[in-house]
């Protein structure tokens, strides 16, 4: 087959392919949020508390298990499922009770949700259980925020302080 011929397609092949890729890098438009919109994201990776309380090993229960296995308390691996609630202008806008991840239930749970609401002024209450055996939530945080057209609020939980964040 002739050389220049080869060349010519593949060449042709190429900025065909380049046309399309140009066409569909400025169409169809994708636009995010309204521009009168805002976004709550809620993203909360939290590890509950146990299920159980750990139990202490008698001298006689110890001696019967292996050597490797005689840990002097035995405590359950399950984790409470976690409960979060979002509040916007005193209606409830989102519920969720998310079941701890891993095979036994022991790691953690995870609630992502995207919330879009008017920009302005909101009042929004966050209420979270992490605990299946007290009653009530363990965690609320409740603020005003006024939101910009665009803006992400993001509603977190901080581990090491034991607090509702929002950023």
């Amino acid at each position: 087959m002739n050389k220049f011929g080869v060349w010519l397609g593949q060449g042709l092949l190429y900025a065909a392919l380049a046309v399309v890729i140009a066409i569909f890098s400025r169409w169809p438009a994708y636009q995010n949020l309204a521009p009168d919109r805002a976004l709550i994201k809620i993203s909360i990776s939290h590890q509950s508390q146990l299920l159980g309380d750990c139990v202490e090993q008698s001298p006689a229960e110890l001696a019967k298990l292996p050597p490797n296995m005689r840990a002097p308390k035995r405590c359950p691996r399950e984790r409470s499922p976690l409960t979060v609630e979002v509040d916007v202008d005193g209606k409830l806008a989102h519920r969720q009770v998310a079941k701890p991840s891993g095979l036994s239930g022991d790691g953690a749970a995870v609630v992502y949700r995207r919330l879009e609401v008017p920009a302005g002024k909101h009042h929004i209450e966050i209420r979270m259980k992490d605990n299946a055996r007290s009653e009530g939530f363990d965690y609320t945080r409740s603020e005003d925020v006024d939101l910009a057209p665009a803006e992400i609020l993001v509603v977190d939980f901080d581990a090491a302080e034991r607090r509702i964040t929002l950023q």
